[in-house]
């Protein structure tokens, strides 16, 4: 058999394991589909046309192992630590859908993002040492000959990862989901098209006809430029420093040019074009859930302009998105919602993302900037430095844009704890979550009801109560991913357990998108837990100011060992209903809680009855 045919039968045979290979190697911080589409191009790329039988140093072997297909591994790892321009006009072509890994479980989101914040060799290494079965000098061997920086380091550095083998389908980018892309958005695409090709038929008849008539060509005026031309960069808006300072509207409209590139009118007009052409299918253009990706609406604002950790970046705003631009290895524009952003929500944008650390340009009316740990609510805020907004490198999410996002891994979080100006308000204080989009998410938090008071709004998750109960809570949100604009943390009942256990904390978590969806879930946190325990959810308008009643179940085993079924309510509750197979309580609920012992669990239902007559059952 020929040298060129015996490669190709040994990539079609190890064809999976070489993709999960070139997938778990490449950067993390892309978007999944991308990432798919890449590891295969990987591998196809591998055989090329003339093959020379792969004997000698250049491609370690075991003593055991094929060295065809060592030959082949080694190239699928050298395309995947430096990819070329070529590889993406070879990748394969998909349209009108995206491909997705199928979501995994908590080990495997987190093992995700820890790849995300390892260098290109470091995920080598760890692809080698997972999916090949190498020994760590085996794997040293290979990356060495592949030419990575440091094997020896990125080795060492791959072996402090779980050492369990990706084997699931999370990691598998043979195993896919398919999801359509944005149905709209096509239909425009394809009628923008339709309109370019007939103003291009009318021109050139109009032309022709100039021509036969023997007119001049002035008779005929050229046709206005098409609705997807750039705007001018002379003509984006700037407003004055001190804007903010002067107007009610404290959103991303006030917020004045800075960075050290505004100036730059190349580098400003490649970023309108790439807005105007945004439409366009392609790697180059990512567009947060529900983010329309139409050409900017007028004429946007200048937010930034400038190099940031070697790379240019610009963000501009058309009164409803946010676009973020950069050039080089990885960049291309970025959109995302910012329609109906408020002093607290446009407080900052991500302006340079590395793994799971961010740069972010802050609001001008911030007067300083802390980072938190959300699982750490005792210990100080560290300061962030600060230059014409730009915040000194902070810890971050990676890009992912999966559920169920960083915050809901239950190690804790980083957050930016942000101090408004006295301009703006007095001792204003405020939370925000990177969730690996655009925009840092709004925390806020409802305390537990009181009798004596009106209903409570949410309000600051920056006091000592509020700082312990996203830390206990925080973690079962129902929704941590990019576009995401507040995550409210309620409180609604406090349980006191029987037999002296101690109180229960119920709370309900809700999520609420720039597009206007959202999505509630409640937990309790039991003494002594680790994370909240999840006892429904759902998307819907739960726990919202449209919807401010609610009641969740679960089970309980006392440290005596007794099974009970607990069971809470909001402040409106006034009676709670269990059914068992063979039993029923039905008892008033004076303090909206509600304990029955049972000798064993089974499937039962709860229902609750309010002050008003009204029944509610639980969020599934």
């Amino acid at each position: 058999m020929r040298p060129v045919a015996q490669a190709e039968a040994a990539l079609v045979r190890h064809y999976r394991r070489l993709v999960r290979l070139a997938y778990l190697a490449l950067p993390a911080d892309r978007d999944r589909h991308s990432r798919v589409l890449a590891a295969h191009a990987a591998v196809q790329c591998a055989l090329p046309s003339r093959w020379r039988r792969p004997a000698g140093p250049g491609a370690p072997a075991g003593p055991d192992e094929d060295p065809v297909y060592a030959a082949l591994r080694l190239r699928v790892l050298r395309a995947a630590l430096r990819p070329r321009p070529v590889d993406r006009l070879l990748a394969p072509r998909v349209r009108g859908v995206r491909l997705f890994t199928p979501g995994g479980g908590e080990e495997d989101a987190a093992l995700d993002r820890e790849l995300a914040g390892l260098d290109a060799s470091a995920r080598a290494a760890f692809a080698l040492l997972a999916v090949e079965g190498l020994t760590p000098g085996e794997a040293a061997e290979v990356l060495r000959a592949a030419g990575a920086a440091e094997p020896d380091r990125a080795v060492d550095r791959a072996a402090e990862l779980p050492s369990a083998a990706p084997e699931l389908p999370a990691f598998d980018p043979c195993a896919v989901r398919v999801q359509p892309t944005d149905l709209l958005r096509r239909r425009r695409t394809v009628g923008a098209s339709l309109a370019a090709a007939a103003l291009a038929l009318t021109t050139t008849a109009a032309v022709l006809s100039g021509s036969s008539g023997g007119g001049p060509a002035a008779a005929h005026p050229l046709p206005a430029p098409p609705a997807g031309a750039a705007p001018d960069p002379a003509r984006l808006v700037r407003v004055a420093p001190d804007q903010w300072q002067h107007t009610a509207r404290l959103d991303f409209s006030a917020w004045p040019a800075r960075g050290d590139r505004r100036d730059d009118t190349t580098l400003l007009g490649q970023a309108l074009t790439a807005w105007a052409q945004a439409a366009r299918p392609g790697p180059q253009t990512r567009a947060e859930p529900g983010t329309d990706t139409a050409p900017p609406t007028g004429t946007p604002h200048l937010l930034f302009a400038g190099t940031v950790d070697g790379t240019a970046v610009v963000v501009l705003y058309d009164g409803g998105r946010l676009a973020r631009y950069s050039d080089g290895r990885g960049g291309g524009l970025d959109l995302a919602r910012a329609d109906g952003s408020s002093v607290t929500t446009a407080g900052a944008v991500v302006l340079r993302r590395q793994g799971t650390s961010a740069r972010y340009l802050l609001a001008p009316w911030i007067d300083a900037a802390e980072t938190r740990r959300i699982d750490q609510p005792d210990a100080p805020a560290k300061p962030l430095d600060r230059a014409d907004g730009v915040t000194a490198v902070a810890p971050g999410a990676p890009a992912a844009m999966s559920s169920p996002g960083p915050l809901a891994d239950c190690r804790g979080a980083a957050v930016l704890q942000l101090y408004s100006s006295p301009v703006i308000a007095e001792k204003h204080a405020f939370l925000l979550a990177d969730l690996g989009g655009l925009v840092p998410a709004h925390l806020s938090y409802t305390p537990p009801p009181d009798r004596t008071q009106p209903d409570r709004e949410p309000r600051e998750a920056v006091t000592p109560e509020a700082l312990q109960a996203w830390a206990h809570g925080g973690c079962a949100v129902p929704d941590g991913t990019p576009g995401v604009k507040q995550l409210d943390l309620w409180a609604f009942a406090v349980q006191q357990l029987p037999q002296n256990a101690g109180a229960a904390s119920w709370v309900c978590l809700r999520a609420d998108r720039w597009n206007g969806e959202g999505s509630a879930a409640t937990a309790v946190l039991l003494p002594g837990a680790r994370s909240p325990q999840r006892t429904g959810g759902g998307p819907g308008r739960a726990c919202s100011r449209f919807e401010q009643d609610t009641v969740g179940w679960t089970w309980w085993r006392s440290p005596q060992g007794t099974e009970f079924l607990l069971a809470a309510g909001s402040r409106r509750v006034a009676r709670i209903t269990a059914k068992g197979p063979d039993w029923t309580a039905d008892r008033p609920a004076p303090d909206h809680t509600l304990a029955v012992e049972r000798p064993a669990r089974a499937t039962v239902s709860v229902e609750a009855v309010l002050d008003g007559g009204t029944r509610i059952t639980p969020m599934r």
